[in-house]
């Protein structure tokens, strides 16, 4: 039987993309008119002081959320066929996404000095928000010298900050499940930060494994991660990651590439 080729096995990459980028542009917006209008912001409890610690820093806030929201409505015309064959439109869009990415990244951390679920959720963002950044500075640095394998850091700090995104619906699962699991949101939202991160990062490493890109001749492409028993192995990995401890993020994105060799050398024996 042949084997698919790259367009086949990677069609489920843009319906998913766009989805991401609704999320995130969403929760962006929620975000911008809790800031700019005070009535829609009606929430109590830990989210209502979640929504006061944001009004507090509103200048940072929107410093941060406002470039997030332009990034996630470009990227579909970054990622779009037509744009692409327009080198110097897209190269123009391109130092566009990175100087709204830079800035993104450099007002992560500032923002999270109380986060709701405490060392878990901070050491995630503290690890995913460096490999963001060195992701799109590796990115920058071939975009510069005008290497195509730009496009490959490109994708994976775009997964990297799509991770917002991918962190609402396992929340919503949370959520869903508190009666069950009798979770408070300040226990399980690290958690859900870690796991959603880690699920967008490991798919933008899979995917630029995947990916030949039309520019240059690229490795041989490994399979696409398409089995949900991928997540026992990623849980235990958070597992040993999330804890008080500050963590390294070379260490955790060796640990997360480990997971990524390992499984698609099982996927290979199959």
């Amino acid at each position: 039987m042949g084997q698919p080729n790259a367009t086949t096995r990677t069609s489920w990459i843009r319906p998913v993309l766009f989805l991401l980028c609704f999320i995130a542009a969403a929760a962006a917006l929620r975000r911008i008119v809790a800031l700019l209008l005070v009535q829609a912001s009606t929430r109590t409890g830990q989210f209502g002081e979640l929504d006061a610690a944001f009004a507090a820093r509103k200048a940072l806030t929107l410093a941060h959320v406002v470039p997030a929201l332009i990034f996630v409505l470009i990227l579909p015309l970054w990622f779009s066929v037509r744009m692409q064959s327009r080198e110097p439109l897209h190269r123009r869009m391109t130092w566009t996404l990175f100087a709204l990415g830079f800035l993104v990244g450099a007002t992560a951390i500032p923002l999270v000095a109380n986060p709701v679920g405490g060392a878990t959720e901070l050491s995630a963002i503290i690890v995913f928000d460096s490999l963001f950044l060195l992701s799109l500075a590796q990115a920058f640095r071939l975009f510069l010298q005008h290497k195509p394998r730009y496009r490959e850091w490109m994708l994976r700090a775009i997964a990297v900050l799509l991770g917002i995104a991918t962190t609402r619906p396992v929340m919503g699962v949370f959520f869903a499940t508190a009666r069950l699991t009798h979770l408070e949101p300040h226990q399980f939202f690290g958690i859900a930060f870690w796991i959603g991160f880690a699920v967008t990062y490991l798919a933008g490493d899979g995917i630029c494994s995947a990916i030949r890109f039309r520019s240059a001749p690229q490795p041989e492409a490994q399979p696409v991660f398409r089995s949900p028993a991928l997540m026992p192995l990623i849980v235990a990995e958070i597992a040993r990651s999330s804890s008080a401890e500050m963590v390294s993020p070379f260490a955790v994105a060796t640990r997360l590439r480990r997971i990524s060799s390992t499984w698609i050398r099982l996927m290979g024996s199959t």
